[in-house]
């Protein structure tokens, strides 16, 4: 099972959470590969990971990218390179709290083979922001996905929610987006990266926000 699976972990600048989402995680699958990617850091975070994998240098793979791609082109990237049939995307503001997640969730993938995706359902609206009514889609943050579905659908983007058009357009495919709760396994510090750096979307950002708070 841990063979067909690849961890992701996506750094900028907040080396703190990293070290505690990766040695958490770790706790509980020291033997899972994992990759951590530094999305073009310049503080002290590539001296961070490169301590952190001391300790499991036979199944941690690290990528630095020279500039920061941002959240969603840099869980692309992971997805083009790895061999592996499914992806496990875990956020560096997470901590793992117990065990069995990946077990129970590659069952349930491997039971469904329609199933694209598995984690924690959010309902959105079309801008990507959190609604009553809207598109029920998986939040990003831990997240299973079956790489080669991934390939037939619109790539990953620099977003707010990231996976947005991603998971509209499976939906259309008649892909299954299902429900686990990973949350009573994972605590998720929301926002842990874009509270202190912001999501980088410049005017489109604002113009987005703005928009969604009129409703249109």
């Amino acid at each position: 099972m841990y063979n067909s699976i690849l961890v992701t972990i996506i750094n900028y600048q907040t080396p703190d959470l990293l070290k505690i989402s990766f040695e958490s995680f770790r706790n509980y699958y020291p033997n899972v590969q994992v990759l951590l990617i530094d999305n073009g850091s310049r503080d002290n975070s590539p001296e961070v990971i490169n301590k952190l994998i001391e300790k499991f240098p036979s199944s941690t793979q690290t990528i630095f990218l020279e500039k920061n791609f941002y959240h969603g082109p840099a869980m692309h990237k992971a997805i083009c390179i790895t061999d592996k049939e499914y992806i496990f995307f875990l956020d560096s503001d997470t901590e793992t709290k117990k065990g069995g997640f990946l077990e129970q969730m590659y069952e349930q993938m491997q039971n469904s083979k329609n199933t694209y995706a598995i984690g924690r359902q959010i309902i959105v609206n079309k801008r990507g922001f959190l609604s009553n009514k809207g598109t029920p889609i998986l939040t990003p943050a831990y997240l299973m996905l079956r790489v080669n579905m991934y390939k037939l659908l619109p790539k990953f983007e620099h977003h707010g929610q990231p996976a947005l058009k991603n998971f509209i357009a499976a939906h259309k495919k008649g892909y299954l987006l299902k429900s686990f709760p990973i949350e009573e396994f994972i605590e998720h510090n929301w926002r842990g990266t874009a509270s202190r750096f912001g999501y980088g979307l410049g005017l489109k950002g604002k113009i987005d926000f703005v928009l969604n708070k009129l409703g249109i």
